[in-house]
């Protein structure tokens, strides 16, 4: 029988339904796309630096960079409640004004204090990603959750490529002057306002609007589930009785080795990873102080390192080895190639060798998010993964906000951005030897689990050579269960 035989038998209803979650879900990667189009963002830095601003390199990375990872560690949480009990729109309306804030502020703004309210803002819409990240997921079943992420993201990453690249093509090739580009960024960001407002607004989400009786259409959540079934208690009782049981569930969760391992990357590297790339563009700068506009090139490598990034998610996805035995190595091995390449991007006198290095900084980093939220999500349901990213974001924002007010804030150290990224080099390679110091013990734990399988074996010739792989998956069950 056809797939078209199969439609015919389809009621009206349920077509038209069919029809309608495939429009929102292509209209919400359409807006996914057409918000990333802000060709100005690659230059701003070179825009405060330069004429049209002149703001001293000791302002923007002491005084106004700092404002972001404040903005967008006090931001986290509320936003996170916010976005779920608010059922999303009004978040993302909130991101699209923010947005336009911005752009405002840089066309406009003249003082310190503008360019840190324009920083503000920054971490607002970036503490406002969460809500189209799950918004998606509020259009579909729970069957189609792994396709429909794929389809998000990848709107997004093509949009931030897109971006990158128009913005390249308006300074190098037509000469284009950064305010300009700044005001067809307010105007992109203006359109997606717009965008916004036709965005339907769900009638249910994942924690506090959840759907009550059989006649609901959505699938129930494992909430349910977890609460045994029983919802005479009410919202209120959900709240209490619930939630404070996903929190327990959590804590024992956390002595599941590879979990534990995979959410340590995320707070510890993530940190870095966006300390290294809120300040490298004052690197750049530096290295090679721009005396004419058509000679930037942070559009272009900002491209190249976002394709760079989703080509290495895309393989990310068929490595097959025993994470189990292998995770800490290899995450101990490309944490210590992400330390080389920062000692190189700090020290090189090559702006392109720097741009090289950032590439595959950035590459290497999208290579293991993949994996780790494979890792982490695999054994979770939906709402305790939603809590866990959750939780490992707030920590690594925490752990950014430390080192940011220890080491950039002017109030404290204050570093220029050279002995920053000295900071940073020292930073990941002391976890890159703990990874791999990690990884010595695992393999050392191995062997000795597997000899006395091995001394088994030979004590009794007519066993089967086959059993030694089954008992092996079995002793991997074992440690991922434990």
């Amino acid at each position: 029988m056809t797939k078209k035989d199969d439609d015919t038998k389809k009621p009206v209803s349920e077509m038209a339904l069919d029809q309608r979650w495939k429009l929102q879900v292509f209209y919400l990667c359409f807006y996914g796309f057409m918000t990333q189009i802000r060709p100005g963002e690659s230059f701003i830095t070179p825009y405060l630096l330069g004429a049209d601003k002149n703001f001293t390199q000791t302002e923007v990375t002491n005084e106004i960079m700092p404002v972001l990872t404040y903005s967008y560690m006090a931001m986290l949480v509320p936003i996170f409640l916010l976005t779920d009990y608010l059922c999303y729109k009004p978040v993302l309306l909130l991101q699209s004004l923010s947005h336009i804030s911005i752009w405002l502020l840089l066309v406009l703004g003249t003082s310190v204090l503008a360019m840190q309210l324009m920083e503000f803002f920054y971490g607002i819409t970036m503490a406002a990603r969460i809500a189209y990240s799950s918004y998606i997921f509020s259009l579909v079943a729970p069957s189609r959750y792994q396709r429909m992420a794929s389809y998000s993201r990848s709107a997004v990453l093509l949009g931030v490529f897109t971006s990158s690249v128009l913005g390249q093509l308006c300074v190098t090739v037509g000469g284009v002057p950064f305010l300009t580009l700044n005001y067809v960024s307010l105007g992109f960001v203006s359109f997606g306002l717009v965008l916004t407002l036709f965005l339907e607004r769900p009638r249910r989400s994942l924690f506090f609007n959840r759907p009550e009786g059989a006649g609901e259409e959505a699938v129930p959540a494992e909430l349910d589930k977890m609460d045994g079934g029983d919802r005479s208690g009410g919202t209120r009782g959900w709240r209490e009785a619930v939630l404070c049981r996903m929190l327990r569930e959590l804590g024992t969760l956390a002595r599941q080795p590879q979990l534990r391992l995979w959410s340590l990357w995320w707070v510890f590297n993530s940190a870095g990873y966006y300390l290294m790339l809120y300040y490298v563009h004052i690197l750049w700068n530096e290295i090679y102080p721009p005396t004419d506009n058509r000679r930037v090139y942070n559009g272009g490598v900002d491209a190249a390192s976002t394709l760079l990034g989703a080509g290495a998610s895309f393989v990310a996805g068929y490595v097959k080895i025993r994470w189990t035995l292998w995770s800490e190595l290899v995450i101990g091995v490309v944490t210590a190639f992400q330390a080389g390449l920062l000692l190189l991007m700090n020290t090189t006198t090559n702006i392109w060798l720097c741009y090289v290095a950032y590439v595959l900084f950035r590459g290497s980093y999208q290579f293991l998010v993949p994996i780790a939220i494979f890792q982490i999500a695999t054994s979770l349901s939906k709402e305790l993964c939603a809590l866990v990213f959750g939780v490992n974001t707030f920590f690594g924002t925490m752990l950014k906000t430390i080192i940011t007010i220890i080491v950039a804030d002017k109030r404290v150290l204050g570093l220029s951005v050279h002995p920053q990224f000295y900071v940073y080099f020292g930073y990941f390679t002391l976890l890159a030897v703990v990874y791999l110091l990690a990884a010595i013990c695992v393999g050392i734990q191995h062997s000795r689990r597997k000899q006395p399988a091995e001394l088994a074996l030979a004590k009794e010739p007519c066993q089967l050579p086959e059993e030694v792989p089954v008992q092996e998956k079995s002793l991997e069950a074992g440690a991922v269960r434990a």
